[in-house]
């Protein structure tokens, strides 16, 4: 899931304001964790033994930090600011990669069949590359139109999800919550709160996985882990007041480390447990590290190229890892392989992720943005 602020151009009228590096750097990190537990999740027999525990938290992180960097982008802009220019801005920093991530994803679809999704090979052609057009859009496909057998809303990228749900959430901010005053933003914030505690600790798996088919479960769980983080992060770059954290980056990336490889809580016998624990480290952990990341500095050059680094491959590891998991875990269904011996085709998996998101960034993403800010947000 995508964070960075869309105020980089003097092409528009709005100018810039300085970002938070370190946020950047932290988006880097809960990314890089996700391909980690992705590739931890083929050896996995059930999410209680699965290593990195907590890793799908991260596309919970995503949208705090997200409704975080965009309150701070836009919230003071809205007086010459439209809708439009709001869409545009967000499209044109999101969409290329959406594209590519279909892309990603057709290009290495049939290299996916095996015993786990057995009928990949007798996919035609045709529907694929129509499930990728259609991809391109994010508009989810229904499940009578599922490829692989996951009933994924993006069969060939799983992860869009995550970006429909942003772009709701982007839609909702723009068309009226951004008129919201704090204390209505403050009993939204409070609502969505509960509805995911309630739905974390209730839910038949102890946890607040999903989001992902369009169904009405599944819609469910995608609106609640979006409602309250996203909203939350914009209550909080309106209300916070930033300190002074010495070594931010190191503490924040430590706990948010710690929150997303916590081993499972409760085990099989008390679900709740767990649930408690994902909807407490979203409404709690997750705005306390925003919080310290927002309020330290980056001391050093070093520092602040790993952090300018991470935030750089960030959303295009995201959006284009999982084409590549999905082979890997096809391959460990064959050979049934446990992580001890596979840990050399899983290093190069990871790697292989990160070089391919790097080439996606500097190759592809980079140059059509900024042609895009040219040719689209430039102000006449």
């Amino acid at each position: 899931m995508e964070t960075q602020v869309v105020a980089e151009p003097q092409t528009t009228a709005l100018g810039t304001k300085p970002h938070y590096a370190i946020l950047d750097g932290l988006r880097g990190v809960a990314a890089l964790t996700v391909v980690i537990f992705h590739l931890c999740e083929a050896h996995a027999t059930s999410h209680l033994d699965q290593i990195i525990n907590h890793g799908y938290l991260a596309v919970d992180f995503f949208f705090l930090l997200s409704g975080f960097v965009i309150g701070y982008a836009y919230d003071d802009r809205w007086h010459k600011l439209t809708v439009k220019d709001f869409f545009k801005a967000r499209l044109v920093r999101l969409q290329p990669m959406v594209v590519l991530g279909m892309i990603v994803g057709a290009v290495c679809f049939y290299f996916q069949d095996s015993a786990l999704w057995p009928t990949i090979h007798e996919v035609p052609l045709w529907k694929m590359l129509l499930v990728m057009v259609i991809g391109f859009t994010l508009i989810p496909v229904p499940i009578s139109m599922d490829i692989r057998g996951w009933q994924e809303m993006h069969p060939l990228d799983g992860p869009g999800w995550s970006l429909f749900f942003e772009y709701i959430a982007n839609i909702l901010y723009a068309l009226g919550v951004r008129k919201f005053s704090n204390t209505a933003l403050s009993v939204l914030v409070v609502l969505a709160g509960a509805a995911l505690i309630h739905y974390a600790v209730t839910s038949a798996t102890g946890d607040v996985i999903g989001g992902w088919s369009l169904d009405a479960t599944q819609l469910r769980i995608g609106f609640t882990r979006m409602m309250f983080p996203f909203f939350a992060g914009l209550l909080l770059s309106r209300v916070v007041t930033l300190g002074y954290v010495k070594n931010a980056f190191l503490w924040c990336s430590l706990l948010l480390l710690l929150v997303l490889a916590f081993p499972r809580v409760g085990g099989a016998q008390n679900l709740w447990l767990n649930g408690l624990y994902d909807s407490l480290s979203i409404i709690l952990a997750f705005p306390l590290i925003v919080w310290i990341g927002a309020s330290g500095k980056i001391a050093g050059a070093g520092a602040a190229r790993l952090c300018k680094f991470f935030g750089d491959i960030s959303y295009p590891i995201y959006i284009t890892h999982y084409p590549l998991i999905y082979i890997y875990t096809g391959w460990v269904s064959n050979h049934k392989t446990p992580l001890q011996q596979a840990w050399p085709v899983a290093l190069l998996t990871f790697v292989a992720a990160v070089v391919l998101a790097y080439v996606c960034l500097k190759f592809y993403d980079e140059p059509v943005r900024r042609w895009l800010k040219r040719k689209v947000l430039a102000r006449p």
